[in-house]
């Protein structure tokens, strides 16, 4: 088990992590997530030698590694740009690690071969990282860090130079990959669709804190903070004034309840998920008056975008089969939601993602070059 205890970071008069506790099991593929700038970076960096930490402990089992170099952890990296040597074939590049630690020829063969074909490219063996396309090139970086049987596989954004289709193709092997190698996979996303696919637990980063870890699902269903309803899926959201923790009265007077963290008359938001939002009345769940903004045909449903003022709008899903083609565009109609589906929090004082700017603390930036 990797454990993170009280870990901070400072870069010159900016706090990249701030007092982040984590702790990753054996076996499972964990993602850290978060926007340009929230520490991800910074804290993969940290596990992985390649930065130090300012306060905190990194501990491996029970062996403390706040001062062993990079070379000497348990761990491999895969880097974002995934820094092959271009003069060497493929098989160079994988066997690179095992000849710096002076594996006899036959075990290095037999270990670059094992791995190779483990990620489909034995064939590719003599081949330059010239001619190898994005997802081959990819491929090998992961061979290269695989073979020197890390306890932990460590990914920088390895997917981001891809195309959408490649990538989603890579997610399915590294996911394949992390299953048959039975090791613990660490991944840095800003994708939460990638995240959301690929991790067993997901840790969602803002402004150097874990603001939540849970289950793909959990986070989906329950968010825990403003910032993590607002960053992780789509959600709508009505502001207003907050009557109770489990209660708010939106801008238009309509009483909205839900899953509460909010206090008695403070300025609050109410987010629900589009899959939740229908249209119609329902005397036993949130209603709400707004005008249709737009109308898109998305295959198996239509999008509907519900304007209640021009700062708030809510997003339906309506099933294909059962859309009323009569709705269009300018006109108003009522939807509803149901407050188990509805997470209130408070407005003020909070960081929700779309105000999120991205440069908090530039330290992603400063560490991922």
């Amino acid at each position: 088990m990797l454990r993170i205890l009280n870990m901070s970071k400072q870069f010159a008069s900016q706090s990249a992590l701030n007092g982040v506790n984590l702790e990753v099991r054996d076996g499972e593929f964990f993602s850290l997530l978060g926007p340009s700038g929230c520490g991800k970076t910074t804290l993969l960096r940290i596990v992985g030698g390649f930065e130090t930490p300012t306060a905190g402990d990194l501990f491996w089992e029970d062996q403390k590694l706040n001062f062993i170099r990079p070379q000497s952890r348990p761990f491999n990296m895969v880097f974002q740009r995934y820094a092959l040597f271009p003069h060497l074939t493929v098989f160079e590049n994988v066997a690179f690690g095992l000849r710096i630690k002076q594996v006899q020829n036959g075990d290095l063969r037999r270990r670059v071969e094992e791995t190779l074909n483990l990620v489909g490219l034995w064939a590719l063996r003599d081949r330059l990282p010239e001619t190898l396309s994005g997802g081959q090139a990819q491929r090998v970086a992961v061979a290269r860090a695989v073979v020197n049987e890390p306890k932990i596989l460590l990914l920088d954004e390895p997917l981001s130079a891809l195309d959408l289709k490649m990538r989603e193709h890579m997610q399915t092997e590294l996911r394949e990959l992390q299953r048959r190698l039975k090791i613990t996979f660490i991944l840095v996303t800003h994708d939460q669709d990638e995240a959301m696919a690929l991790s067993d637990r997901i840790g969602v980063m803002n402004l150097g804190r874990l603001e939540q870890v849970s289950t793909p699902r959990d986070l989906y269903e329950h968010p825990e903070t403003l910032f993590v309803a607002d960053f992780v899926g789509s959600m709508g959201s009505v502001e207003g004034e907050a009557l109770d923790s489990e209660a708010m009265r939106g801008s238009t007077g309509q009483l909205i309840r839900g899953q509460g963290q909010i206090k008695k008359g403070c300025s609050a938001r109410a987010f629900v998920r589009p899959e939740k939002v229908h249209l119609g009345a329902n005397a036993n769940a949130n209603e709400i008056e707004a005008r249709v903004a737009n109308v898109a045909f998305k295959g198996l449903h239509y999008e509907l975008h519900l304007e209640i003022s021009p700062q708030e709008r809510l997003r339906a899903l309506v099933p294909a089969e059962t859309f009323n083609p009569s709705i269009g565009v300018g006109q108003t109609v009522r939807a509803h939601f149901l407050p188990v589906d509805t997470f209130l929090f408070p407005k003020e004082g909070a960081q929700s993602a779309d105000q999120y700017t991205g440069d908090a603390s530039g330290a992603d930036q400063h560490t991922a070059e």
